[in-house]
């Protein structure tokens, strides 16, 4: 089976990994643009502390979670191991919300079903300061020892190199136009050529709906901007800090190289403006300072720019289009691209080389907000 896959994001890179295993025969086609999701995010995956109730929501980040260790290990196997992936734990902090009481009650509900969530305590301010040493003193915390964190960039690279090994073809084209052969797509066309296949997989975030446009079909998606500051701390073994998780949309975490990572705003219509700006940076360091103060003398050593493909709810956009075969599409994954992204990719891999995936993925229908138009295009 001939597979194109449009996107080297997390989500296409995963999906092309996982066809190259089940002897696909796959291109992978991304300019690589500037403001990729994936090339800035730093992963947080711990879905069960997440307010979100949506059922399928869960089912696809706690199975993102759950499949991470399987994904190490394959990886590994094929001979990469620096993936950014590290089980950290996390701290769930009140902030200002004082909701610690609810939040425990939500992981607890959700523990005896996700028993690689580990085990939840809660932690005097003292005893949270020991595992996140910048944190204010007097910040109470609740403690879940089965979190993680992983580099986006790192592992979006690895799957690609894994899967290159594999025998799939990487090119670094922009596609312009979907081929389309009566009702069925046929290949794409990039960079003033033709490449034929069996299916395109269509995982191109935010930069997607125009190739949809011209087929009559519209995809619910948009850029959401999210600006992200890294920082180091000289001197600092950040190694093993947990996640740490205030009670809103921001977030820190840490990684090996003294580095502190944090995030992240949330832009909604920024449309595909990249670049950082001073109530971006002041907005993310506000919230940073406020919970960890002991930053303020660190390193302000990069900033990234990614805009999230985001879709009219909080569930991806996963599944066939109607009317026209061949093309599967893979979106709107937003704020949970790298908690879900890589699952989501071994799923559309399963769909697209045995015609069905490992759960059902009906509540994902990429068309659910809106008709297919016209299979004859506009």
């Amino acid at each position: 089976m001939r597979v194109i896959v449009v996107g080297a994001g997390v989500l296409g890179a995963s999906a092309a990994y996982h066809l190259a295993c089940g002897g696909a025969e796959v291109t992978v086609i991304d300019p690589m643009l500037e403001g990729r999701a994936t090339a800035a995010g730093a992963g947080i995956v711990c879905p069960w502390s997440s307010r979100v109730t949506d059922p399928d929501w869960y089912r696809m980040s706690g199975g993102g979670a759950r499949d991470y260790p399987v994904l190490v290990a394959q990886l590994a196997e094929d001979g990469e191991a620096d993936l950014g992936y590290r089980r950290v734990g996390a701290l769930c902090i009140a902030g200002d919300e004082g909701a610690l009481p609810d939040a425990e009650a939500r992981i607890r509900a959700r523990l005896e079903a996700a028993p690689e969530a580990g085990i939840l305590s809660r932690l005097s301010p003292a005893e949270a300061r020991t595992l996140f040493p910048p944190l204010k003193p007097d910040e109470p915390a609740l403690h879940l020892s089965g979190a993680a964190r992983v580099d986006g960039r790192l592992l979006a690279a690895g799957l690609l190199r894994a899967a290159a090994r594999r025998g799939a073809r990487v090119e670094r084209d922009v596609v312009t136009a979907l081929v389309r052969q009566g009702s069925r797509v046929s290949g794409v066309r990039a960079g003033g050529r033709e490449f034929g296949a069996d299916a395109v997989l269509l995982c191109a975030g935010a930069w997607a709906p125009p190739l949809l446009a011209p087929h009559g079909v519209e995809l619910p998606v948009a850029p959401q901007r999210g600006q992200i500051l890294h920082l180091l701390l000289p001197g600092q073994q950040t190694r093993d800090w947990p996640v740490l998780l205030p009670m809103s949309s921001h977030y820190l975490l840490a990684f090996d190289d003294s580095r502190v990572v944090v995030g992240a705003t949330r832009e909604t219509g920024s449309g595909f403006d990249h670049r950082f700006t001073a109530g971006g940076v002041m907005q993310v360091l506000a919230n940073a300072l406020s919970v960890a103060p002991g930053l303020a003398t660190a390193t302000l050593h990069e900033m990234r720019i990614g805009m999230r493909p985001m879709g009219p709810d909080l569930k991806p956009l996963l599944g066939p289009v109607p009317g026209l075969d061949g093309l599967v599409i893979g979106n709107g994954l937003g704020a949970g691209g790298l908690t879900m992204g890589p699952y989501a990719g071994r799923l559309l891999a399963q769909l697209l080389l045995r015609g069905v995936a490992e759960i059902d993925l009906a509540p994902y229908n990429p068309l659910r907000h809106g008709p297919f138009l016209s299979p004859h295009g506009r």
